[in-house]
């Protein structure tokens, strides 16, 4: 059964977010050709949170919460390949921005989209809030989702 987690990294057990690195190296970095830097400093930040989604000690899908002044900010949204198309990654964004919504609701919650993904997170409230951008060469959006 997929269970759904949410932590600060101190908290995350060791193999678990190697895991959840891994998969997001796994599908930025080696799947969309993506040289960035993926370990940025930002997921030790005090109030950033990791959710995750496991089936036992799989990691399947994650994002990451930034908190920020005046807004927060979802990223680092991944699926693994042989996870897609489940709905885990949908189960994921509403599990954060429910979480979002009860603990900072009158904050915007602000993300970068790749382009072609813009619509599946519109499912979730968020709509385009600025001129498309391109990030390691793949088209991306800004969007914002206003407090609910």
């Amino acid at each position: 059964a997929v269970a759904i987690h949410r932590a600060p990294v101190a908290d995350i057990a060791p193999l678990t977010l190697y895991r959840i690195v891994w998969l997001r190296v796994s599908v930025f970095v080696v799947e969309q050709e993506a040289a960035y830097a993926e370990i940025d400093g930002r997921d030790i930040e005090p109030d950033a949170e990791l959710l995750w989604a496991a089936d036992g000690d799989e990691v399947l899908a994650t994002l990451r919460v930034l908190h920020e002044a005046g807004n927060t900010r979802i990223g680092r949204v991944a699926t693994a390949a042989a996870a897609r198309g489940r709905g885990i990654a949908a189960d994921l964004m509403r599990a954060a921005v429910a979480h979002l919504d009860e603990t900072a609701p009158d904050l915007p919650v602000l993300l970068d989209a790749q382009k072609h993904l813009a619509d599946w997170y519109a499912r979730f409230g968020f709509e385009i809030s600025g001129p498309e951008f391109s990030e390691d060469e793949i088209p991306h959006v800004p969007m914002r989702r206003t407090a609910a």
